[in-house]
């Protein structure tokens, strides 16, 4: 099963993706902004990361930027917004999908399930917003 890390600071959200990803076998991190995230992703190399885009302390923007920037392995990115443009926004930070909040169970299957190391995405988005 896959390690993904979630980062969000909506606790609501944090709690339902925990759960519905934990009840299905996958390890979870959370992170209530980027810069642990950050500091996470540099102990544990997540499989995969789920990211919202409008935190406190380090935004989804920075978090995209730094993560990017750092050598070593990288995760596939799923940007989880509540924002009309969630596919823009994912675009910007050249995620590999994005999931519009507010999103269903099988939807969040289906990306870990494809973006986790031998699986595929529903709303994944193009190879041009990814390379």
């Amino acid at each position: 099963m896959a390690r993904v890390l979630v980062v969000d600071d909506d606790a609501t959200i944090v709690s339902f993706v925990e759960m519905a990803l934990g009840d299905a076998g996958h390890e979870v991190r959370t992170a209530a902004n980027g810069a642990i995230a950050l500091a996470i992703a540099e102990t544990q190399v997540p499989d995969l990361i789920l990211l919202d885009m409008r935190m406190p302390v380090m935004d989804g923007w920075e978090f995209a930027s730094r993560y990017g920037a750092r050598s070593g392995p990288r995760a596939p990115i799923v940007v989880m917004t509540a924002a009309d443009d969630a596919k823009s926004r994912a675009e910007q930070i050249h995620a590999h999908a994005c999931l519009a909040k507010p999103f269903d169970l099988q939807a969040l299957y289906g990306c870990v399930e494809e973006l986790a190391p031998g699986g595929s995405c529903s709303t994944k988005l193009s190879a041009a917003a990814t390379s």
